[in-house]
This record gives structure tokens, sequence and C-alpha cells, in this order.
């Protein structure tokens, strides 16, 4: 029999445009330093490490794992690194769960580090961080990268092919709302990268087309930062929790899912995201929850693009599909709705330090789940060509 798994401990660093003055060995330990605090466990103590970092080339290096091991003291522990495109930090924790989950550890750290923009790009000669090639390299490097592919094109393939199922919805006066939504939602963040960049949803609408539809107010932001949690089996969870005071937040569900990688609708729908779909509902089986309208309270998903957003919230089963919209006309997400979503301020305030990202948004789940009172969470990240890498958990506070 499985054991029930919670988080335990949390912390962040503060997430930036670039981290000049800090490398991401310094990062890790910052945000190890904080999680360990929270839950009062030495590092000592911790038995295992899951590292989530997405993508050697913005480390400079083949293993970036390799030295934050020993630099955090668990050093002779066991360690391994995941990465699987934006969904890398809820790959990464659903890996934490499994061995927790299997009884081979009391105890795990789980933490994501990126420094995503601390590089130059040689092919225009100017500081635009290198990002954006060095995810094309991420995609299909034979055809679609050479000829410019990037992260918003693959992503804008998903949203007009929903647009052209459902042409009615999606309307840019609602991506837009919710972009500003979001932007005042962050105000309360202290991290956030754009703590204090409050826009409206007319002043969204003004903003730049960088790739039709998106617009450049509702996209997500590359950040640089580092989350971590303390995971742990229950009886030592519920010891921990005694000693801090603060409640233990339990994984109760936990869903993945990878669609093929190439667009065509022999191998893929183009206007779906079936890995949000199986992934979201696979870990509502294993929460027990039939309806998610009635259950989840707060989502903290992996918001890249809002139109994104919207699709997968439908994916969801938390809005209807082709009526996404309804997120915003029906007051579903508006403040006091039914819905909490990106209490944080999500990728695109907050910011997406890609590894640490979805690390970043449980640790936000958890403590709203807390300081409100509430009890259901749907933890969210996706990643990779046309949205292909989904992982979701149901997080429950007692």
């Amino acid at each position: 029999m499985s054991k029930r798994v919670g988080i335990v401990g949390a912390g962040v660093t503060p997430f930036k445009g670039t981290w000049r003055e800090k490398t991401y060995y310094e990062l890790a330990q910052m945000a190890t330093r904080e999680a360990v605090k929270d839950a009062q466990v030495p590092i000592q103590d911790v038995d295992a490490a899951f590292y989530g970092i997405y993508n050697d080339i913005f480390e400079r290096t083949a293993i970036p794992e390799h030295a934050i091991h020993g630099l955090l003291g668990m050093q002779n522990k066991f360690g391994i690194r995941i990465t699987t495109g934006g969904a890398t930090g809820a790959y990464t924790m659903s890996a934490a769960h499994a061995y927790l989950a299997a009884g081979r550890f009391k105890t795990a750290l789980v933490l994501g580090v990126e420094k995503a923009t601390d590089c130059f790009d040689f092919s225009s000669m100017s500081a635009t961080p290198e990002v954006i090639k060095s995810i094309g390299w991420s995609g299909d490097s034979f055809f679609e990268q050479p000829i410019g592919w990037s992260a918003s094109d693959s992503y804008a393939e998903v949203v007009l092919a929903y647009k052209d199922e459902h042409p009615e919805d999606l309307k840019p006066e609602i991506t837009a709302q919710i972009s500003a939504q979001l932007s005042q939602q962050v105000r309360d963040n202290v991290h956030a990268q754009r703590q204090f960049d409050q826009v409206t949803a007319e002043e969204v609408l003004n903003s730049r087309l960088v790739a039709y539809p998106f617009r450049e107010l509702e996209i997500c932001v590359y950040s640089e930062g580092a989350a971590a949690l303390i995971l742990a089996e229950e009886d030592t969870a519920r010891a921990i929790s005694k000693n801090t005071g603060n409640p233990v937040v339990w994984i109760t569900g936990v869903g993945e899912s990878n669609e093929h990688s190439f667009a065509g609708k022999n191998q893929k729908d183009m206007s779906r995201i079936m890995s949000d779909h199986d992934a979201s509902h696979r870990a509502y089986g294993m929460a027990g929850i039939e309806d998610p309208t009635k259950s989840i309270q707060i989502v903290e998903l992996h918001d890249a693009f809002v139109h994104q957003l919207e699709i997968s919230m439908a994916e969801f089963g938390l809005a209807p599909l082709g009526n996404a919209d309804s997120l915003i006309e029906e007051n579903l997400m508006t403040p006091g709705g039914k819905y909490l979503v990106n209490p944080c301020g999500g990728l695109i305030y907050c910011g997406h330090a890609v590894g640490a990202s979805n690390i970043m948004s449980a640790w936000s789940a958890r403590n709203e789940l807390i300081k409100r009172n509430l009890k259901t969470a749907l933890l969210h990240g996706t990643g990779s060509t046309i949205a292909q890498y989904t992982a979701c958990m149901i997080l429950e506070h007692e």
C-alpha cells in the first residue's frame, strides 16, 4: 500500500529578469535554505534530492545538478534530475511523490532552479536572451527550428486550431481582461518579477503583437530564480507539522500525460490540449474527485499564454470547452468568483524560471490553502512543443 505524501516546507527566491549577482548554484542554495527553514528540518535529515532543471544551455554546463548536490549538503545521498520542458517542476514533484509513496525515503527536497536569461544572442548581436533560440532547439531541430520556430509559434498553432473549432471563444477583450486581473493579483507576491506592473485591459489590447493572436502583455516573461519544497511521507509529515505548527498540505492526486510532439490530426488534434485533459482527470481519479467544479477552489496553472490558460481551464473541466470565456463572462474566475486562479500572478506576472516555475506555483497554492483556510487546489505544469507534456496534482489542506 502506498504511503500518503505531503508538503511540509517551501521557499522561493525572488524571480528576476536577470540575477546578475548570483550563480544558479547560489539561487539553488537560497531556495533550499528557505524551504528547510520553513520545515524546521536540517538538510542532514533530508533523504533525497529531486532537481528540476530544464535546459543545460541556460546553465552553461552539461550536468548542472552535479555541483549543486554537494553544495546543498546532500553528498552521498540520492539525487536525480528531471527535465520535461515547461512541465519540469511539476514532473519533478511527481517523481519525488512516487519515491516517497513507495517508501524509499521519508523526506525529499524538490528543487527547481534556472538562469534562463544570463546569456547573449550572437545571431542578433544583442542582449536579447538566448532563451528563444535554446527553446527552438528543444523542438524539431531538423525542420521547424531552422525556419524560425519559437515557443510562441508553437502555442499559437494550438490556439488558432481551437479558434477554428470555436470561433466565438477566446475573444480579445476577454484575454485582455484576464491579463489585467493577473496583474492586480501579483501585487501581493513580493517575490514576483513584475509585482508592480499593473495594467488595464485596454493597455493589454494595445500592446504589440508577438505572434498572432498573442500580444506582449498576454505572454509569460522568462525569469531567473529558484523554488524548493520539502516533501515527507505521512508519519514524518505529521511529526514535522507538530513541531512547526504548520498544517500539512497533502498531495492526494497525481496525473501525467505526454502527447505526440508533431502537428497534424493523424497524431494530434491541434484544437485540443489532450495532455491537460488526461493528466488532470487522472489526478482527479486518484484523489477521488468526481466533479471538479464542486471540489476545486484554487488553480495554480502554467499560463505560458492567456489563451492557453483559458483552454487549459476548459480541458480541466472547470469551464465548458468552446466557451472558456465564461471564466470571465460568468464570473467563474473574477475576484470573488468560483475559482481563485493564479493568485501569485502566474508565469505572466510572477515570472517563468522554467525548472522552478511549477514548484513556485506549488509554494503559492500551499500558502493560499493555509491562509484562506480552503481545502483543495489543482496544480498544473505544461510545456514543450505544442503543449506536449503535462503533469497535474491535487493538493488538499485538512
